[in-house]
């Protein structure tokens, strides 16, 4: 071999590991653990083929799970490129300590609302630290068959919801509703959250907490939790032990009626029944027929840049696109139950994602009472709340040692409620 092939070569090596040195691979921080499929195959696919060199890793911890799983590798050097946020304050604490950068500049912050931005800001509005993705609704989704066989209607009232339950325990074919314990998040996201708002009001409720004004121990915080401690009945032998993929399996499987859901898991349940039964749902039942109704219609998921990152330019690319139209529609008909926060309007396609939002039209909306500034302290009121709204269900407190407690605890760090 000639000298001059012998460099020809090593040059041509040299450069093309260069060349496969450029391609980066990005990983993401989620708790959406149940949607790891449509990443892998639609979202991080449609990405990655409009910019070649950037691969993209979906790297999901379970739900109850994330918040000390990521301040842990946060703290530790260890966590992903980008890092999905919650709203307001557990992302929030996350800038305020420096871990998430501040993307204010960044372009596709034009495509949304300060509505939608609010969530993942700075109380005075001057930074945004998250590019906002998708909010959630709060209700009811129902096996159509089972409704059909039973000959009952979606119930409207809280009295209509608890004969609907009635009626379907009293003919043993199905599980009333499929929710469990185990997780205790479960029982305050789809139970105490779900049909909270109707007891305190909504919005009028979840500011009045903030101001001081009202108290965990008013009656329109202890309501919901007494409401919890009727679902015992309905829920199944071992609720207890039950986690929250096993409630799912539960419905999906055609075993229960009623599962007290988000509306995230349109996108999980559908693929997974295959036509075995139709979906329906229900909003959360008014106190009374004429009463106002309120549905939680939270502000949920965002996506930020991890200040540690190695790859920020390339991170920033990947927020952009998740800023962008293009991402919001493939978003919200990939994942049908996720509504775009993005200015742009997005056609939805499943018709069980548009019968949630069509709640919007008729209901209040508010959003989850304990994530704006009231899980700032010690305890946390977010995590307090899981385990309260588990306790009562299962028995182990009552709703109102529960609502005490939560009360003593909020009251011991936020100086508004101690008066």
């Amino acid at each position: 071999m000639t000298r001059t092939l012998r460099l020809a070569l090593l040059a041509s090596t040299v450069l093309g590991g260069a060349a496969a040195a450029q391609d980066v691979t990005l990983t993401i921080e989620s708790w959406r653990n149940d949607d790891l499929q449509i990443w892998q195959d639609r979202i991080i696919p449609a990405f990655e083929e409009a910019h070649p060199g950037i691969k993209v890793n979906f790297a999901p911890t379970a739900p109850a799970e994330y918040n000390a799983v990521l301040n842990s590798k946060l703290d530790a050097g260890s966590a992903g490129d980008l890092i999905t946020c919650r709203p307001f304050d557990a992302s929030l604490e996350l800038f305020n300590k420096g871990k998430l950068a501040d993307l204010t500049g960044l372009a596709a912050m034009a495509n949304f609302s300060e509505v939608a931005k609010s969530a993942w800001q700075t109380d005075d509005g001057s930074a945004s630290f998250c590019v906002p993705m998708a909010s959630v609704i709060h209700g009811f989704i129902y096996n159509k068959t089972a409704f059909d066989e039973l000959d009952l209607t979606p119930p409207r009232t809280v009295d209509e919801f608890y004969a609907v339950l009635d009626r379907i325990k009293e003919d043993a074919s199905y599980i009333p509703m499929a929710m469990g314990t185990a997780d205790q998040w479960e029982a305050a996201t789809m139970g105490y959250q779900n049909i909270g708002p109707t007891y305190w009001k909504g919005e009028e409720g979840r500011k009045a907490l903030i101001e001081g004004s009202q108290t965990l121990t008013d009656d329109g915080w202890v309501e919901p939790l007494r409401q919890l401690a009727r679902w015992k009945d309905y829920l199944g032998d071992g609720f207890e032990a039950q986690t929250y993929p096993d409630s799912q399996n539960l419905f999906t499987l055609g075993r229960a009626a009623i599962y007290p859901a988000g509306s995230w898991e349109i996108g999980v349940f559908t693929p997974q029944i295959e036509g075995a039964f139709e979906m329906g749902a229900f909003a959360p039942p008014v106190a009374a027929e004429g009463d106002t109704c309120y549905i939680s219609d939270h502000t949920d998921i965002a996506l930020g840049l991890n200040a540690s990152s190695a790859h920020p330019e390339e991170a920033k690319k990947f927020l952009e696109w998740v800023g962008s139209p293009e991402f919001a529609s493939l978003y919200a008909n990939a994942l049908p139950g996720f509504f775009a926060l993005n200015a742009t309007a997005v056609e939805m396609q499943d018709p069980l994602a548009r019968e949630f939002v069509s709640w919007r039209e008729t209901c209040e909306p508010t959003i989850r009472s304990t994530y704006q500034i009231l899980s700032r302290g010690t305890p946390n009121l977010e995590n307090e709340t899981w385990n309260a709204s588990a306790n009562v269900i299962t028995g182990a407190e009552t709703p109102e040692d529960a609502a005490a407690r939560l009360q003593e605890g909020l009251a011991s760090w936020y100086e508004p409620q101690q008066n």
